[in-house]
């Protein structure tokens, strides 16, 4: 008897975890069409201009595009949300009004969903979701690491749409208690992609993996998808809409709809190509162009009558490009079939890329574009160029960068102070969360209209996507002084360090030519003291090469046997309010003087 009751009081506790493992969680919706700012990234008009929240052509479009053309506005390819959220699971909840699936793409591509998360040091990690395809499509993503080394307060995610289909309404659910807190569209101006299916995502198997999505994210940039399968066709009435977009750049991709199945003759597709461009141009005089050949096929090798269809249509680009720059169209670039170079598995049906395409056409088109932008990076990690999260208890890396970027609109920088948490706690505008030398900041730097520039937690690497991102565009500097490199030391060697200088010198040169550049020398810290002194002769030996002029302020702070002053510092790292004093009267120096106004005679 009492073997029975023990058996039974087992089989009853053990249902008992079973249904706690397996009891409903709490979900709170939040709909990112409802808002007080917009989140869905990808549009070059949102809010009353648009009829239905997840469009991509504005209202008024329906009355001037072809119909063909209208209806693919409504699709949401290239439409991203950004959202920060500590969370282990999200749901994403949705309605489409179209077809789940193609013969030739998958449901997943078609109407489904891609979610991507980020960590601190800006590295794109892709989440696995357990999909559901029905009247309501739902997503779930579970097993999802909250948070990572750095800080506790979540995540970003970017959620892509779907890529040939319209959303009539959509939910991101999260657990009770889980803040989700929407991310504001970007304030980089966008890339914008005018091009036929390819570019909208055929056949990518899912939304993050069409070659615009895959771009965006290696240019870390937002990007507009104006693709619009089989109706690509440089048309008037859509080029009037496409350059209504303040563009970083604008991509031309539309020759695969224009080959000579579609009927379209020879001199017209000259003309269609030759009048987009002007078209722009009086738009956005300064804004560069990217026209581009036709990719081929992947049985053009063999098939004859397809291997003439691109080749005629590539004719016609070059010959178009070529009366264009000899006509003196500054700003306008190519990108060549054999740049892309597809190979004979890059598509599905011969002509609509797979992943591994559109993995190659993103390669294809980040080189050109880091080339027409400038925006180079190398094989190191001080060379490539990233945004980072690291410190989300002082500020918001995001927030800091708008900041800066809108009050360089109303007041341009003098001087430019770059660097990390030693410069970005020291004072001035936009105010952190704290300055420890603020006196010595308000007595010196203020007066020579010196903007801090600095980011608690920044590499050499954050301050090189800062450059990219254009906080030295648009006003000329007279001084940029540069104190950056001591959170590398961690995850770098000296000979990294000092080319990663060389890079971002080099980048800083490229936006702020007639600017000097003074470069400071790693400051000493706890323990590192004989490290950072050979790390700065190898600084201060190529300045020479950088043609900058470097400073060695480290010995301020330094005790007569070459160990830090303790007494100068908050931790081992940040000097206190007298180590900035110590520190601005080395610089005062070597900062430029305002110039007085000259007498008249």
């Amino acid at each position: 008897m009492k073997k029975n009751s023990l058996i039974w009081f087992l089989i009853a506790w053990t249902n008992s975890l079973v249904a706690v493992a397996q009891s409903p969680v709490n979900y709170v919706w939040w709909n990112p069409s409802q808002g007080d700012f917009s989140v869905i990234e990808g549009q070059g008009w949102s809010g009353k201009d648009i009829q239905n929240p997840y469009d991509r052509l504005p209202a008024t479009a329906e009355k001037s595009v072809r119909k063909d053309v209208w209806n693919l506005s409504r699709n949401s390819a290239g439409l991203m949300i950004r959202f920060r959220a500590s969370t282990d699971q999200l749901v994403v909840r949705y309605k489409v009004g179209g077809k789940q699936a193609l013969p030739h793409m998958a449901a997943t591509g078609v109407s489904g969903v891609d979610l991507y998360a980020g960590n601190s040091d800006g590295e794109w990690l892709w989440c696995a979701g357990k999909y559901v395809f029905g009247d309501t499509i739902r997503y779930t993503f579970a097993n999802l690491e909250p948070n990572d080394t750095y800080h506790q307060k979540g995540r970003e995610y970017r959620l892509y749409l779907p890529l040939y289909n319209n959303v009539q309404w959509l939910e991101i659910g999260v657990p009770k208690g889980v803040n989700v807190t929407p991310l504001p569209v970007r304030v980089d101006k966008p890339i914008v992609v005018y091009g036929t299916s390819i570019a909208q995502g055929a056949c990518a198997s899912r939304p993050g993996m069409a070659w615009p999505a895959i771009l965006g994210r290696k240019l870390d940039r937002p990007l507009i998808n104006l693709g619009f399968s089989g109706n690509g066709r440089l048309e008037k009435e859509v080029v009037d809409y496409v350059q209504q977009i303040d563009a970083k750049l604008y991509v031309l991709d539309c020759l695969p709809n224009l080959v000579a199945t579609v009927g379209i003759q020879p001199e017209e597709i000259k003309a269609r190509i030759i009048e987009t461009v002007k078209t722009l141009r009086q738009k956005r005089p300064t804004t560069p162009i990217l026209a581009v050949e036709h990719a081929g096929y992947s049985d053009g090798g063999i098939n004859l009558t397809r291997r003439n269809l691109y080749s005629d249509a590539n004719g016609l680009m070059q010959q178009a490009f070529a009366q264009l720059k000899q006509e003196g169209m500054n700003g306008l670039y190519l990108l060549p079939k054999s740049d892309i170079n597809l190979d004979s598995d890059a598509m599905v049906d011969g002509t609509h890329p797979t992943d591994l395409g559109m993995q190659q056409y993103a390669d294809a088109y980040e080189k050109r574009i880091r080339a027409i932008l400038n925006e180079p990076i190398g094989t190191l990690s001080t060379t490539n160029a990233k945004m980072q999260t690291r410190d989300a208890r002082n500020y918001d890396f995001e927030t800091r960068h708008r900041d800066i970027i809108d009050r360089l609109k109303t007041k341009p920088a003098r001087i430019v102070f770059m660097g990390n948490s030693i410069t970005h706690f020291w004072g001035g505008e936009p105010k952190g969360p704290f300055a420890t030398g603020d006196d010595s900041w308000k007595a010196v730097m203020e007066p020579l209209g010196v903007q801090n520039m600095g980011y608690g937690w920044d590499r050499i690497e954050n301050v090189l996507w800062r450059v990219y991102h254009g906080e030295l565009d648009d006003y000329s500097a007279s001084q940029v002084v540069l104190m950056i490199g001591t959170n590398n030391l961690q995850w770098n060697t000296n000979t990294e360090i000092v080319a990663g200088l060389t890079f971002l010198v080099r980048a800083i040169k490229a936006r702020q030519p007639t600017a000097d550049i003074l470069l400071i020398g790693i400051l000493p810290r706890r323990n590192d003291e004989q490290r950072v002194a050979a790390l700065n002769e190898m600084i201060a030996q190529a300045t020479g090469d950088m043609n900058a002029t470097f400073i060695q302020a480290g010995p301020v702070f330094l005790q007569p046997d070459g160990k830090l002053d303790e007494s100068l510092f908050s931790d081992g790292l940040h000097p206190n309010a007298e180590g900035y004093r110590r520190l601005v009267a080395k610089l005062q120096t070597y900062l430029k003087p305002v110039e007085k106004p000259k007498k008249r005679k």
